[in-house]
């Protein structure tokens, strides 16, 4: 090769010699200023972006106790910058010899929805007109009696030789569709009783199954959680889950500083972003430090318990061997850990 290789040729052209050396330069350019990047990320809103570190982070369930510490510092030190106050998140892992479980007396619910409500709260979901989210809904069900008189003896319609007898006009038994949004003046309503729904924390979770990237699983004390960093937004879990426990962020979240909760756990309720599901998590925040859900703790009527599912002594075991139990949708053999009782 020429002396003249590294220069620009009569033709105008680069040499191969000029542009290997240039394309070196600028490349350790960029990994420098990638590396300054990653080891020194800026805050930014966390309903709307996040830090290069953050996108190129392990699942979290695959990372190692020092990169799990890093990833929640970076998040605390986000956190605290956009909201304005001290934030903490959570690594907390499942505690050993507990396999939490849920039952719910939907002969004392009254319908109040306070249990949704402090759920918002506590678990930083979307507040505004735009996007609410709630993880918790309470279905508003009809009573009805079956009785002879409501029936219609007549049949219809008439004259057309086709005759439909033994109608009933009203409520018969239980209307079971039920209603999702009710606003009474006063609860609970007469001829009405109510059935709150959320995460069933299924034993075999179909939301698990069919997520592409692995970002949901079960952790061993029965808990199905999320890491929001890898979901890719595909919704195939809120498809997947026949409970309606899902939802999802179509929008940036709105939580205004003074309403967020900073006491957050990675798997739970730290602020989610635009483009991914969430759903109920047991407050594991909360639970995994020794303490009642939000739900149960702000119940008027004490219609809910939560306890371990190992222990004999607990209050859920209590309730499965002494009440009238039943699970929703068994027949899809997910092995749901939320249970509905009558006294």
């Amino acid at each position: 090769m020429s002396k003249d290789d590294s220069k620009i040729d009569e033709t105008g052209s680069v040499s191969r010699r000029d542009f290997l050396r240039k394309a070196g330069t600028y490349t350790a350019a960029s990994l420098s200023g990638a590396a300054m990047l990653l080891s020194d990320p800026k805050p930014a809103q966390a309903t709307q972006n996040v830090t290069w570190a953050e996108h190129f982070q392990k699942n979290y369930r695959l990372m190692t106790e020092e990169e799990k510490q890093e990833a929640i510092d970076r998040l605390e030190k986000r956190y605290s910058e956009e909201f304005g106050k001290t934030v903490t998140v959570d690594g907390s892992p499942a505690i050993d010899g507990v396999l939490f479980g849920y039952a719910l007396n939907i002969q004392k619910c009254i319908g109040c929805r306070r249990c949704a409500k402090a759920c918002v709260q506590e678990n930083n979901q979307s507040r505004g007109p735009e996007q609410e989210i709630e993880w918790i809904r309470v279905l508003r069900l009809e009573k009805g009696e079956f009785d002879v008189n409501d029936r219609d003896n007549a049949g219809y319609p008439e004259g057309f030789g086709v005759q439909v007898g033994g109608n009933a006009y009203k409520p018969a038994g239980v209307v079971l569709e039920g209603q999702h949004y009710y606003t009474p003046e006063q609860v609970p309503e007469k001829d009405a009783f109510y059935m709150p729904m959320q995460c069933m924390q299924c034993e075999k979770p179909p939301c698990v199954k069919v997520c592409p990237v692995r970002t949901t699983y079960r952790d061993p004390d029965g808990i199905v959680v999320i890491d929001y960093n890898w979901c890719i937004g595909c919704r195939m879990c809120i498809g997947a889950c026949p409970y309606w426990a899902r939802r999802f962020n179509w929008g940036e979240p709105n939580l205004p500083n003074e309403q967020m909760n900073p006491v957050t756990h990675y798997l739970g309720n730290r602020p989610r972003m635009k483009g991914v599901a969430e759903k109920c998590t047991f407050c594991i925040q909360r639970t995994r430090k020794g303490r009642w859900t939000a739900c149960v703790e702000v119940c008027p009527v004490g219609a809910r318990k939560l306890g371990n599912l190992l222990d004999p002594e607990s209050d859920i075991r209590k309730v499965l061997q002494t009440k009238k139990v039943f699970r929703l949708r068994t027949d899809l053999n997910t092995y749901p850990k939320f249970f509905y009782f009558m006294d």
